[in-house]
């Protein structure tokens, strides 16, 4: 049970002060309280509002404080660093830091007809690589198709395999744009022993699936790991996997660029 308030005994103390005058009732006492509140409060406004409030005219008028102290005033980086302890990104190569050597048959650069390999060699005219155990061979799968054909200057020139847009590629496409790779065309790989334990295959410039029968004679006749993505991807897979692992480990069957589904 809840103490009596005090403003409840004061109404209270009022109805019991005089015995012998007629009792007030309890509203009328409370209405009394109320307005000696009133004037109390109102005399007290009086006197705090007699005095003067003159502010100084140097006062400056207060600014207020960010949300985080901390946060800097500018975001200027300013200039270099001279201290010792100075970031050396070279030194977070990993594989160059274990004494892993990037591999001859790194792929430098992707062409629409061609690859430019880490030990100079360039291929053009549209001619796929075979890469195995640090060795380049020339693979052209779709060289049944290719064709001859004549410039407007009447030049022949022999379009091995053939670019975007001619039959050559597209010959390996079924209806679904899954590629089939003729198993004729991977004698190098399947007389090679110890094979690659991983094949990173390049499509071209848009990812092509492999045909069930393609991947069934890559996994279950010859024993290798297949992963293909397009040719760009592929390349920078196989020369990351290839210093990590060795070429021994880890071979790839480029396709050019230019070439599209």
């Amino acid at each position: 049970m809840r103490a009596p308030s005090t403003d409840l005994l004061r109404v209270l103390r009022l109805t019991v002060d005089r015995p012998t005058e007629r009792p007030v009732p309890l509203c009328t006492a409370a209405r009394r309280l109320a307005a000696s509140r009133t004037l109390t409060f109102s005399s007290r406004s009086l006197t705090t509002s007699s005095k003067p409030n003159v502010s100084s005219p140097s006062a400056s008028p207060t600014r207020s404080r960010p949300s985080n102290p901390r946060a800097p005033t500018t975001y200027d980086r300013g200039p270099a660093s001279q201290e010792e302890t100075q970031t050396d990104f070279s030194k977070m190569d990993i594989l160059s830091n274990a004494g892993a050597v990037t591999p001859a048959t790194a792929i430098d650069a992707c062409y629409p007809d061609g690859f430019q390999l880490n030990n100079g060699i360039h291929t053009s005219r549209g001619v796929g690589v075979l890469l195995l155990d640090g060795e380049t061979f020339l693979w052209t799968p779709w060289t049944s198709s290719s064709s001859t054909t004549k410039t407007k200057a009447g030049d022949a020139n022999t379009n091995i395999g053939g670019t975007e847009g001619l039959p050559g590629f597209k010959s390996l496409l079924d209806a679904r744009s899954s590629l089939t790779i003729p198993p004729s065309s991977l004698g190098i790989l399947a007389m090679v022993y110890p094979k690659p334990d991983l094949l990173i295959v390049g499509t071209g410039r848009a990812l092509c699936m492999l045909s069930r029968d393609t991947r069934r004679y890559l996994s279950e006749d010859l024993g290798v790991k297949v992963d293909v993505m397009d040719t760009a991807n592929a390349a920078a897979a196989y020369n990351l996997l290839a210093t990590e692992r060795g070429t021994a480990e880890v071979g790839a069957l480029m396709i050019p660029e230019g070439f599209k589904g």
